[in-house]
């Protein structure tokens, strides 16, 4: 499956939110908005570029700003209320793939392939997603000190 890079950096901006929700959640503290350069430098996101791609997750309900110097971007909605799939499709402007037409021989295959990964998509939230990353990174290491 082949995304737009800005489809790509989108997904990464509300992940790296939705990593520092949880931190936030585990500390017992309300987080405060992260910086645009923050996430950038997390998430090795070219600034302006990421400034364009929060504009319109913005727009369409993922993300909220605050001004000021304390300001910057958080969650709209918690990271469980999020899936992988309605961001995708927001950010690509697109409600389905376009598939051959019914009378192709491929057409049925298609549709069963994009079911399929809409199906996965709209299953997998960004807490999950999250949670999984720290999980993978957070592991206990054994010191082999002696």
């Amino acid at each position: 499956m082949n995304i737009s890079v800005k489809s790509e950096y989108a997904l990464k901006a509300v992940f790296d939110l939705a990593a520092q929700y949880l931190v936030g959640r585990a500390a017992g503290a309300n987080m405060p908005p992260i910086k645009i350069a923050d996430i950038a430098k997390r998430q090795k996101i070219p600034q302006k570029f990421l400034e364009l791609i929060l504009a319109g997750l913005k727009q369409n309900g993922f993300v909220d700003s605050r001004r000021g110097a304390e300001g910057g971007y958080l969650l709209a909605r918690p990271p469980d209320a999020i899936t992988v799939g309605e961001v995708l499709r927001a950010v690509e402007n697109v409600n389905r793939a376009s598939r051959p037409q019914a009378n192709d021989p491929f057409a049925d295959i298609w549709n069963r392939v994009d079911n399929a990964v809409s199906g996965v998509l709209d299953q997998t939230t960004f807490a999950e997603l999250a949670r999984a990353w720290q999980e993978k990174y957070t592991q206990y290491v054994p010191n082999w000190e002696i």
